[in-house]
């Protein structure tokens, strides 16, 4: 019996195909020919830590064996999974393309480049789903070193920013400075340069200033080697990770595609429920830090995990695109095309979830939590703070910056040590990690952070105020109370 192929079925019926279609078309076959064994070789970025529900926690904790279908067509089945982790997209692209993986997790423009790569070889590669993202574009960063006088990205005109080639990160930067109105070709040089490279030159201050992807910007910040100076938000250029599969596995085994998703889904929830536990399970994995794996899935975090196509996803994936001609790379891909919420929105439906509801939220995963100095309810966020003392299984969340740094200068006072101190950023309320921020205090004594030092000062003037550094804001904030 014919049937219609998945790429021109309307999304209402992609769950009937999925169940029934190649089930019917087979139902003839003897049980000899049904057996086969799929393979199911998924390429993860373990250190890309917003890819984790799609890959690390998928695998370390056995998600994809709960959901792979096992009955009907799939009965006499043996599958073969396979996991192969890579450090960026762009390796993990020439596999897929090889026919050596059929999945794979990237951000938007490493992913144009997936697309790409397929299209020229004659083949086609879809994106199923995002994972985790910003609607404003946070999540890329530029730094610079940590004793730097640099505090603006207009300072580093006829400077070297290096930074990963191909990545989302070089994407950009690449449109943070066509903003800033230079010619990347004369009024900047770029180089390309691996976060593991980048890391020890920071350090050693042999790099003027390193642009970066999840989340080696908050990683250098957070291990002392560098300062964020310029945060994707302020490009509002909406950016995102997900999951692609080649065109044709998708065809040929779509119930498969869905169960990589059902348990991606799965992992989401499991991070949302307890994101310290899961943040020292990435670490565990993979060497980054825990206090920032938090940073990103904690409540509130810089990045929101969502596994729907929101129209600015979209967006991010034809800017990205269009960033492709930038570096003479242009092609044929459609944005249009090239995403197919089909698999998510069965996968959704299978796993009894609203995928309409979700699509029209943007909300971060919220903070529920009382004041751990007085606890009372924290209800306005804006100057909200949080402290991950060592040792202790949960995040101490506060309803503003100076009870926070109180009960800081009680904690080192009593021997203990912050894993991490986070603020959040009163203007691109984006999540900050306190060392590395600036603050303003004002003529009340209120405290304010900020990502940049000029709005800081900005804010510090129009308020009767000073600006102070991490500091300066202990010694004004543990007065509190």
């Amino acid at each position: 019996m014919p049937f219609k192929p998945l790429s021109v079925l309307p999304t209402a019926a992609l769950t009937v195909a999925l169940t029934t279609a190649l089930t019917v078309a087979l139902a003839g076959a003897p049980a000899s020919a049904r057996a086969e064994t799929i393979r199911v070789a998924i390429g993860t970025q373990d250190t890309t830590i917003n890819c984790a529900t799609g890959g690390l926690l998928i695998r370390e904790l056995k998600l994809l064996e709960k959901y792979l279908p096992r009955d009907g067509r799939y009965k006499e089945v043996r599958y073969d999974i396979q996991w192969k982790n890579f450090t960026s997209g762009a390796p993990l692209t020439s596999e897929m393309v090889a026919d050596k993986l059929d999945i794979g997790s990237m951000a938007d423009f490493p992913g144009s480049n997936n697309g790409a790569a397929f299209l020229k070889a004659g083949k086609r590669s879809v994106f199923i789903t995002v994972l985790s993202g910003s609607t404003l574009g946070s999540g890329n960063g530029i730094v610079v070193p940590r004793d730097s006088k640099v505090t603006l990205l207009s300072e580093l005109k006829g400077h070297t920013i290096s930074v990963p080639f191909a990545s989302t990160a070089h994407g950009m930067l690449l449109r943070a400075v066509a903003a800033q109105g230079w010619d990347p070709q004369k009024d900047v040089t770029i180089i390309t340069q691996a976060p593991e490279v980048a890391g020890p030159a920071l350090q050693a201050g042999r790099i003027e200033a390193h642009a970066d992807f999840v989340p080696f910007v908050e990683l250098f910040e957070h291990r002392g080697v560098a300062r964020k100076i310029y945060d994707g938000a302020q490009a509002n250029a909406p950016t995102y990770h997900g999951s692609l599969v080649s065109a044709d596995y998708a065809a040929r085994y779509p119930e498969v595609v869905v169960a990589f998703l059902r348990a991606a889904l799965e992992a989401d929830r499991l991070i949302a429920a307890e994101p310290e536990k899961y943040s020292l399970l990435i670490e565990q994995v993979t060497g980054i830090d825990a206090a920032v794996n938090y940073l990103y899935h904690g409540p509130l975090g810089l990045q929101t995990r969502d596994l729907t196509w929101k129209p600015e996803y979209r967006q991010a994936l034809r800017t990205s695109i269009e960033t492709l001609k930038l570096m003479g790379r242009d092609s044929p891909l459609n944005a249009d095309s090239f995403i197919d919420d089909r698999y998510i929105r069965a996968a959704f439906k299978q796993s009894g979830l609203d995928y309409e509801q979700r699509l029209v939220n943007r909300d971060k995963l919220p903070l529920k939590a009382v004041d751990a100095t007085t606890g009372r309810p924290i209800t306005d966020v804006q100057r909200a703070a949080g402290i991950w003392v060592q040792g202790e299984p949960k995040v101490r969340h506060y309803a503003s910056i100076e009870n926070a740094l109180a009960d800081l200068r009680r904690i080192e006072a009593a021997g203990g040590k912050a894993r991490a101190v986070y603020v959040h950023d009163l203007i691109h309320r984006i999540k900050l990690l306190a060392p590395t921020s600036w603050y303003a205090i004002d003529a009340k004594g209120q405290l304010s952070a900020f990502l940049q030092r000029d709005a800081a000062a900005a804010y510090a003037a129009a308020n009767r105020g000073r600006v102070l550094d991490f500091a300066g804001a202990k010694a004004a904030g543990s007065t509190a109370l």
